[in-house]
């Protein structure tokens, strides 16, 4: 079709090369891509309106679930999407066509979302929570079989200098969709909780419809060549230098993932009462991934280390300037914190574009899935360390915590630039490599 087509140029700035695809994936790459497109917008729009940190959380307390359970929320649904990644990497690699194995995923999620919205009706305090933990277990497991499957599906079915721009698009697509939510909590007169239901129903909606247009995507079978037994697949570690220099760099970055709730409580204990309310938080993440996220991406398309080391000393910057804000008494005003937060969302945007498109471009083709497993297993491992270093900085005050967290996403921006430039494009840094 003609507006397939012109969609896939104006979207992609195709020229025409298909590094890395097959002649029929050559010939299926534009309608694929507005079903990538498609797809993931509605994924990624289910997730901001759903969000743990901020959502679903704030549901649980409503419904009166302890202090501790909510606060594994967070933890279960991170750290629980990647630890996964080596035991189901295995298994989906050996699918001829992975589509399904990510098709699948999303009904899972969808199920996850519907289960919350009965949780929300029909429960109150440890019943809720202990309900809601095993809610997000499940969309946690869920979503580690699409993080494992997706990647080597994106290199079947795009080029290489077009992968970012699926993920941008989708981003800035779904950001729309999640700004829209957060002016409804900020203005409309509609009660909170209904709103919060209402949101948990049509993530699980858009997550099977996500299905639906995925199992669309015209997938090339191959054999499904395994990697052998789970463990061997950690061989990759000590064979691969450049994707151990990737899994340090994205570790250091997950500062940018844990810092945000330490920046609400610099607001909130200041009196902040305007940006603790849920839909504040909510907007100043949707806008950052609106203006952000297409811009990431097609960056990423020409040298995605060049995104990680900006996300890095950008994020770091970020969070520096929340602690300054605070120091000089002006965490209580209307601008302060909300700006630092919106600086902070932007480039931990750049950070998910940025490892997403490196990581598919620097696998070799028959490798992709072992290498997100492998690299997304040794993340959730960091994430939890990661995480206790948060807290136990926090016992000190939330800007050790900020700090800490600056610290980590500089030196990860160092780390970045020196990856290999695994994209067609010209770095804008250059470092000798080892």
């Amino acid at each position: 079709m003609s507006w397939v087509n012109d969609a896939f140029r104006r979207l992609s700035g195709a020229n025409g090369d298909a590094n890395g695809l097959t002649e029929h994936a050559q010939t299926a790459e534009p309608a694929n891509f507005i079903r990538h497109i498609g797809s993931l917008s509605m994924t990624k729009s289910a997730d901001g309106l759903f969000d743990p940190k901020l959502v679903l959380s704030w549901l649980m307390s409503h419904l009166g679930a302890p202090a501790a359970l909510i606060g594994l929320l967070v933890p279960i649904r991170e750290a629980g999407a990647l630890l996964p990644q080596l035991f189901t990497a295995p298994y989906i690699h050996r699918m001829p066509r992975r589509k399904w194995a990510w098709a699948f995923a999303c009904l899972g999620q969808g199920a996850a979302a519907a289960l919350l919205v009965l949780i929300g009706l029909t429960l109150t305090g440890w019943a809720a929570g202990m309900a809601a933990c095993f809610a997000v277990a499940l969309l946690a497991l869920s979503r580690s079989v699409a993080s494992v499957s997706y990647k080597d599906i994106l290199g079947k079915t795009i080029a290489k200098t077009r992968r970012g721009a699926v993920t941008g698009t989708s981003a800035s697509v779904s950001a729309t969709i999640v700004v829209v939510f957060a002016l409804l909590l900020m203005l409309a007169p509609v009660e909170r909780f209904a709103l919060v239901i209402g949101a948990l129903a049509v993530s699980a909606l858009l997550w099977g419809a996500a299905f639906i247009l995925f199992s669309t995507i015209d997938e090339e079978a191959d054999p499904g060549k395994s990697r052998g037994e789970i463990f061997t697949q950690m061989h990759l570690l000590r064979e691969k230098p450049m994707l151990r220099r990737f899994i340090y760099a994205r570790g250091l970055l997950t500062g940018t993932a844990l810092a945000p709730p330490y920046l609400i409580v610099l607001g909130s204990t200041a009196g902040n009462g305007a940006f603790e309310a849920l839909g504040a938080s909510v907007l100043a993440s949707a806008l950052a991934s609106f203006l952000s996220s297409y811009v990431w991406g097609r960056l990423a398309d020409k040298s995605s280390k060049t995104v990680l080391a900006l996300s890095g000393f950008f994020g770091a910057g970020a969070l520096v300037l929340g602690v300054v804000l605070d120091l000089l008494g002006l965490s209580s005003t209307a601008w302060a914190i909300p700006l630092s937060l919106f600086f902070l969302m932007i480039c931990y945007h750049g950070v998910r574009q940025g490892r997403s498109t490196y990581l598919v471009d620097l696998a070799p083709e028959d490798q992709r899935t072992a290498y997100t497993a492998v690299a997304n297993t040794v993340i959730g491992g960091i994430l939890l360390f990661s995480g206790v270093i948060g807290a136990a900085a926090a016992v000190i005050g939330p800007h050790a915590s900020l700090v800490a967290f600056a610290v980590l996403a500089f030196f990860g921006a160092l780390v970045a630039l020196r990856l290999e430039e695994v994209e067609t494009g010209v770095t804008l840094f250059a470092m000798e490599k080892d």
